[in-house]
């Protein structure tokens, strides 16, 4: 379920990086992206463990597949749906929690040089967040960055250091062997058949009852245990979300289950 990026050696929504620097920058300014049309097209968007606790009241939280399965927020449930976001990737509500990833956007702290692991603040020029504007904030004052530049760099460094206890996160729990692959039926009123959605991986939760008390306390102790349980209590919102686009209209065809006859 989870959507690739667009340009395969970058992170989901960036085209190309090109790092801020006084030289080409030092005149331009930043303003808010008017339109955002890939993000509203977008269904499933990586979050991390710090927003857990936020996410998990509006959108389904599950883990991507693959031998590093990320955490992603679905906020939709079939590809190039999202019920949250309007076309123009704009919040269709108020109070709608918008995660960290797309707040960041076009933003984020990259490496540069492969024999160093300095990380520099970098943004997408395709997102025409950047340039010569009469409106926005400068990226610079003077020779220095503006604070608007550093709270743009701050914010980055925040979500590096909680994408770094996310992947930790992620380790233990395939170390635990407590992620399975995952498969939700929704059979709506009315309808003959169900609404199968696979893609995606979750919590055994059998495994995770069989576990043994001295990791299961290790894991509240670390934390562990109440990101497990944001993850399966936000699971409910599965049904919220596919509500969502049943009223949207952007419900798929129910999958016909297999006749079976009898020898």
């Amino acid at each position: 379920m989870a959507t690739a990026a667009q340009n395969p050696q970058l992170p989901l929504f960036y085209q190309t990086l090109e790092p801020v620097n006084v030289t080409q920058h030092g005149t331009m300014k930043v303003r808010t992206m008017l339109k955002m049309g890939q993000i509203g097209q977008t269904h499933a968007i990586p979050v991390t463990v710090d927003e857990f606790g936020l996410a998990q009241r509006h959108y389904p939280i599950v883990f991507s597949i693959g031998d590093n399965p990320v955490p992603i927020a679905l906020m939709g449930l079939n590809e190039g749906v999202n019920v949250f976001l309007d076309e123009d990737g704009r919040p269709r509500e108020q109070g709608i929690y918008i995660p960290a990833y797309i707040r960041r956007y076009p933003f984020m702290l990259a490496r540069l040089r492969p024999d160093t692991d300095e990380l520099s603040l970098c943004f997408d020029p395709t997102a025409d967040a950047v340039g010569d504007f009469e409106e926005g904030q400068a990226l610079f004052d003077g020779d220095q960055p503006s604070d608007a530049t550093k709270a743009i760099l701050q914010f980055c460094e925040q979500f590096e250091a909680a994408g770094q206890r996310t992947g930790a996160f992620v380790e233990e729990l395939k170390t635990s062997n407590l992620l399975m692959d995952g498969e939700v039926a929704i059979q709506p009123e009315g309808s003959d058949q169900p609404f199968i959605y696979r893609g995606f991986r979750m919590i055994d939760e059998d495994k995770l009852r069989d576990m043994r008390g001295d990791e299961l306390r290790k894991m509240n102790q670390n934390g562990m245990l109440a990101l497990i349980f944001a993850h399966l209590f936000s699971l409910s919102q599965m049904r919220e979300v596919f509500g969502r686009q049943m009223q949207l209209g952007k419900a798929p065809v129910p999958v016909p289950q297999p006749v079976t006859t009898d020898a």
